[in-house]
């Protein structure tokens, strides 16, 4: 590994103990689950209101 890679590791964890590390590792990638359905979501919204203007 590099220095610059422990460094980052020990910015990001440093402080934490490992339950909360893991803890914070399973909110990252719920997070990132919801920002996906999130974009999805508003691509179909945006998709619905060019269809509906197409109709109109």
């Amino acid at each position: 590994m590099s220095d610059a890679t422990i460094y980052n590791w020990k910015a990001k964890y440093g402080g934490l103990e490992v339950s909360e590390a893991k803890r914070l590792r399973a909110l990252e990638d719920e997070n990132a689950k919801l920002k996906r359905l999130l974009a999805e979501t508003m691509l179909d919204n945006a998709g619905l209101k060019d269809l509906l203007a197409k109709n109109w």
